[in-house]
């Protein structure tokens, strides 16, 4: 299997058919082996079906005119649902610290919490104040937990998702206990070979439990992100030319040499955070290490980031993934970083159409967006048999990017010959309503896509999870995105909803 742009991502499942995988993800191939030859035997989920006519997700124009009033309130009481849904579907298993099963179970993955899909849940049910404090906590303890109660390793390290309920494998092996195993220590995800552990898999959790403890005070958290900080300087501290910090280590402690621009935003803001709270310079000398690789990867020409090294020295300049560029922006706040925002408004947008190609939308629906990468626009693979739609939308990348929007529209991007001209109260208000007319589109997503969906056997209440993507996608590096309910889709549905930007300090109330 080849290592490909330090690339990380939140993926669904490998793609079998079109052959081996073109890249290491941060939470499927880690294990580089193993078990994932198994998640072939998983079927490919079903479209979402509908109880009656449904108003077309997309229907407002790309620049957010028009189309029918949504009651925004009521879709963000139901996505929170959801997370609360999520958070508990084992309560007899996980009475006390708990994480949240990343996926409905019709993706096949059972019982598996990605630590970044609960860092994100996290920071989520901080945007609403203190109603939900107590699911926010529970789930910053699972984290403290799994970081303190490792089965091998006691340095801090978290690893790339662990199981959190009952289920039985596909070879037939049972997995009976939620994230406390009986011996004490945290039930990791072996199954699927989810033991690494990732730079972005750290940074996340990081940064929530930074916000955590900005809410409640509790220094438990403080002391978690602090260990987080000094396991990611002392084992991916990268002096290859490029610098920054390397991918992290895969399931046998062996280091993965490639560097990740998402990655290395993510430290930008997590170090930045870190040594605002502790005033420790040492992680404000972290965050400039990751900067000066995130400045690397800016290609002025263009208006965008690339992916980041395989090798750390040279750059990989395709495929163009989205999230490095929505999270440049959110992490630095720079005038060329909001560029890059433009690029994938553009480059990376889509629009799926139900009847058009191999959408897997119900009937009448239409959901616009933008989707994982360059690639995935022009990809030919299949999953479990099932074509990709290179149409398909991700739900959490438009989700992302409606963030990123109103954060910039907020602040302003004119320069000073623009203001002169009396152009940035335009490019502002043009900024708020594409934001605005994404977040709608991941709200028609909600309530028209992954009707009868389940977690933990349990059927999930209705119109509540945003799936992880309109119809399958291929995300270019060697996994994807299946229509199946997802908390980091609905978490950042969230959080744009609340106009917070989570890789700010004091940007979640």
């Amino acid at each position: 299997m080849t290592q490909h742009g330090g690339r990380s991502g939140r993926p669904d499942l490998p793609a079998h058919d079109p052959g081996p995988a073109r890249g290491v993800d941060r939470r499927t191939v880690l294990a580089l082996g193993g078990a994932l030859a198994l998640a072939g035997l998983t079927a490919a989920p079903a479209a979402a079906t509908s109880t009656g006519p449904l108003p077309a997700a997309g229907a407002l124009e790309r620049g957010g005119r028009g189309g029918p009033s949504r009651d925004r309130a009521a879709s963000v009481r139901r996505a929170h649902d959801f997370l609360t849904a999520a958070t508990d579907a084992y309560p007899a298993e996980n009475p006390g610290p708990r994480l949240a099963q990343s996926y409905a179970d019709q993706l096949g993955l059972f019982s598996t919490a990605f630590v970044y899909d609960n860092a994100l849940a996290i920071l989520a049910t901080l945007t609403a104040g203190r109603r939900y404090l107590d699911r926010a906590r529970a789930l910053g303890d699972g984290l403290v937990f799994a970081l303190e109660h490792d089965p091998d390793h006691d340095d801090g390290r978290l690893r790339q998702a662990y199981n959190v309920g009952p289920y039985t494998f596909y070879d037939g092996t049972p997995q009976e206990h939620g994230l406390v195993l009986p011996d004490g220590t945290a039930n990791v995800g072996w199954q699927f070979g989810f033991l690494g552990t990732a730079v972005g898999d750290m940074a996340w959790p990081g940064i929530a439990l930074l916000h955590l403890h900005a809410a409640t005070r509790d220094r438990r958290y403080l002391d978690a992100a602090r260990r987080i900080g000094e396991w990611i300087v002392a084992n991916t501290w990268s002096r290859a030319p490029l610098g920054g910090f390397s991918f992290g280590v895969d399931g046998t402690n062996t280091p993965v040499p490639n560097g990740s621009t998402e990655h290395n935003v993510d430290c930008v803001a997590f170090f930045r955070q870190l040594g605002s709270v502790t005033r420790d310079r040492r992680w404000s000398r972290a965050a400039e290490h990751a900067r000066a690789f995130v400045d690397r990867m800016w290609e002025p020409g263009g208006g965008y980031l690339y992916t980041g090294t395989n090798d750390g020295t040279e750059i990989n300049r395709d495929p163009l993934p989205l999230d490095p560029q929505t999270w440049g922006w959110l992490a630095l706040r720079e005038r060329r970083y909001a560029r890059a925002l433009d690029w994938a408004d553009d480059a990376l947008a889509a629009r799926d159409v139900a009847g058009e190609g191999v959408s897997q939308l119900p009937a009448g629906t239409v959901v616009e967006g933008v989707t994982f990468s360059s690639a995935s626009l022009t990809s030919t693979a299949s999953y479990n048999g099932l074509p990709v739609h290179q149409q398909g939308v991700w739900l959490e990348g438009t989700a992302q990017l409606a963030s990123a929007l109103a954060d910039r529209g907020a602040r302003g991007r004119g320069n000073r010959d623009d203001r002169r001209r009396g152009r940035r109260g335009c490019e502002r208000d043009d900024d708020r309503v594409r934001a605005e007319g994404l977040l709608r589109e991941v709200q028609g997503a909600q309530e028209a896509v992954g009707a009868g969906q389940t977690m933990g056997g349990a059927p999930l209440p209705e119109r509540a999870g945003v799936v992880a993507a309109s119809s399958l996608l291929d995300s270019g590096f060697g996994f994807g995105y299946f229509q199946v309910q997802h908390v980091g889709a609905t978490s950042w549905y969230l959080l744009a909803a609340a106009r917070a930007n989570p890789l700010q300090p004091g940007r979640l109330g």
